[in-house]
């Protein structure tokens, strides 16, 4: 059976916990989301996009791989409406990707397959889509973190609340050792005002950054943006260091884009290699 099929046949049982730190959230009715999806920005202002695309080389379709029994890209849009927050979308390259979220009961847009980002893809997502052409501030969630706390899109929200930033994210503290590992990114953040408040990045990097005394901090994959600065964005080149990084994030730096953080206890499990997916299926599984 395929995984669009199980999402289908699967779709209506109870969500079971995987992780006790995650707050349960009740999910909603499906014949709901199609309806969600398309509510207004007035009564749903912030909205909340899924960049989702087939090309990862270190994971070869890494948004339908199978995490207890769904692909996972299902599994991060199911924790995005636990939030909330307003319409949830999955923007894709790939027709698979969204026949799977529209059997799902989601709502997908399709997107050209080379764009060099994310954050490009969610725009264009945003340009395709009359029903969100009011919109002025947009979540976007990277599609591999199945373990996703819908309180963490709380907190982006409030961030991006504070219209003092062209974008904003959040990051967690992390262990010297887990700073050695170049597939989690991390963060270079000044606090001035202590990290309770809301911090400035400096940098983002693959290598163990900074160097010295100061904390590490995992960065996690996701952006709250102003509308107005992603339309700045998507208009640069990919910068030298976003290039060399692989780091879409820094393409703001470098266009002195100012990128506001905040702090939360832990990161979600991301799925960035095959170590990374045997762990959280071995997790969903418990």
């Amino acid at each position: 059976m395929s995984l669009c099929l199980t999402v289908i046949t699967q779709f209506s049982f109870a969500l079971k916990p995987f992780n006790r730190q995650i707050t349960a959230f009740p999910l909603r009715d499906p014949s709901n989301y199609e309806k969600t999806c398309n509510m207004t920005i007035k009564k749903n202002p912030i909205l909340t996009l899924i960049p989702a695309r087939m090309r990862a080389t270190r994971l070869p379709n890494k948004p339908m791989l199978d995490i207890a029994g769904r692909p996972m890209i299902v599994h991060v849009w199911e924790q995005a409406m636990r939030a909330e927050l307003g319409p949830v979308c999955v923007a894709t390259d790939s027709q698979e990707i969204a026949s799977c979220i529209e059997a799902a009961g989601g709502q997908a847009i399709l997107t050209d397959a080379d764009l060099p980002s994310g954050s490009d893809r969610i725009y264009q997502a945003l340009q395709k889509s009359p029903e969100f052409a009011q919109t002025e501030q947009v979540i976007n969630l990277q599609g591999d973190l199945p373990e996703l706390d819908p309180g963490l899109l709380h907190k982006l929200a409030e961030l991006l609340g504070e219209n003092r930033w062209d974008l904003t994210t959040l990051v967690a503290p992390m262990s010297a050792e887990d700073a050695k590992k170049s597939q989690i990114v991390k963060a270079a953040v000044s606090f001035p005002h202590g990290p309770e408040k809301t911090g400035r990045a400096l940098y983002f990097s693959r290598a163990a950054i900074p160097d010295g005394d100061a904390p590490f901090y995992h960065h996690i994959g996701l952006y709250g943006w102003q509308v107005s600065a992603l339309k700045k964005f998507v208009s640069l080149p990919p910068s030298p260091l976003e290039l060399s990084e692989k780091l879409e994030q820094l393409r703001a730096l470098e266009a002195g884009m100012s990128i506001g953080v905040g702090v939360v206890d832990h990161a979600p499990g991301g799925v960035d290699t095959q170590e990374d997916l045997d762990e959280v299926r071995s997790r969903f599984a418990s």
